[in-house]
């Protein structure tokens, strides 16, 4: 699994182009690929991908809708690399999600007629964080203290919080005279307020969108688990546990707590996804909101090498390719949905299972250079 994420053999990339270039080169060896296929299929590829970028980046409702997809996925990559940095493999954010969801919603549905947003907001936060916290601590405890590998735990822990959204919706909160599987509407108070409308109290004139607030929620998430990771103690010893979880129980450090520990920072990062679905855009509880977005959190943690900074750049690439394939799916003859999902799936194929593969090539010019270039700046100086 960390072939995956890191490169190995005898030709190791430097750091630094693990996180900035690869990601870079992968991308385009994904879009050659991908142009190759569409050309296959009988389109013009720099059509398609014309038309893709310009539906995602070419008007400010492309990129506000880019945007907002771009926000969940970086909560769901982060929370899948917390946990890959402490060694575990959390495919569970969309049950996660899905939980806090649940959190963020039941706060707004018992809460949002009573108190004004500057109290509300806080407490649906926290409710969201919390249920998903509590929803991956099981697993990291199921795997810390009973054996239970939390790939197969997580797994069943996505069904278990679909069904017991369908269940509490169906059942208690739906409405009683309505169609529709899901909860009354909130209150006003409980919406969390959208980019274009914070923008036109400065003056500034931005088209509707479901861009919200939560988007600078994300990238603050994004800071604090780099903080995290690369600044405290704390994240020291999660990225201890999951280098060599020997060496780190002998220098005095509990693998166990610290399992439970990361799962539950990792379920809190995937709760805060019903800020941006439920609060932000929805303002009610209903089936399916995260809509994949778990899923896709891993792909994008894969592709940003689980740096905060290549998630949030790897989550704004999956969300052109959600914003720019459904105009392209609209705007040219004969592309249809599924083709696009074709062409995200050639881009985590690429950075995912073929990372090594495109890596080693781009290990091995960069050892070249290296090498050459001590030799050339002796031969000036000689000369």
């Amino acid at each position: 699994m960390k072939s995956w994420f890191k490169s190995s053999g005898t030709a190791p990339l430097p750091r630094w182009a693990d996180v900035a270039l690869m990601p870079v080169v992968n991308l385009l060896v994904a879009l050659v690929v991908a142009g190759c296929v569409v050309a296959l299929v009988g389109q013009h590829p720099w059509e398609v991908l014309g038309m893709l970028a310009r539906g995602a980046f070419g008007s400010a409702r492309g990129l506000s809708y880019t945007l907002y997809y771009t926000t969940s996925f970086i909560f769901t990559g982060l929370a899948v690399a917390v946990a890959f940095h402490a060694g575990l493999f959390n495919i569970g954010a969309e049950g996660q999600a899905t939980l806090g969801g649940l959190g963020t919603g039941l706060v707004a549905l018992w809460l949002s007629h009573s108190l004004p947003s500057a109290l509300l907001w806080p407490l649906m936060l926290l409710a969201g964080c919390a249920f998903g916290m509590v929803w991956a601590a099981v697993p990291g405890y199921l795997q810390a203290y009973r054996g239970s590998h939390v790939v197969i735990t997580t797994i069943m822990f996505n069904f278990l919080a679909s069904s017991l959204m369908v269940y509490l919706l169906v059942h208690h909160f739906k409405v009683a005279d309505g169609m529709a599987v899901e909860s009354a509407p909130f209150g006003e108070a409980a919406h969390l307020s959208g980019i274009h409308q914070l923008l036109a109290q400065l003056g500034v004139e931005w088209p509707s969108s479901p861009l919200n607030l939560s988007f600078v929620l994300a990238l603050a998430a994004a800071l604090g688990v780099y903080l995290l990771l690369w600044r405290t103690r704390l994240g020291y010893r999660l990225r201890a546990i999951g280098t060599g979880p020997g060496a780190a129980e002998y220098a005095g450090m509990s693998p166990r707590r610290l399992t439970v520990l990361a799962m539950a920072l990792s379920g809190a990062l995937a709760g805060m996804v019903g800020m941006n679905e439920i609060a932000g855009v929805n303002d009610k509880l209903l089936l399916d909101f995260v809509a994949g977005a778990g899923f896709t959190g891993i792909a994008v943690a894969v592709m940003g090498r689980n740096h905060p900074v290549g998630i949030v750049m790897a989550s704004l690439l999956f969300g052109a390719l959600f914003q720019g394939g459904a105009e392209v799916s609209f705007d040219v003859p004969g592309f249809t949905r599924d083709m696009v999902v074709m062409m995200q799936g050639l881009i985590v194929l690429v950075s995912g299972a073929m990372a090594h593969v495109v890596s080693q090539p781009v290990a091995r010019l960069i050892h070249l250079l290296t090498a050459r270039a001590p030799s050339s700046v002796k031969e000036v100086q000689h000369g």
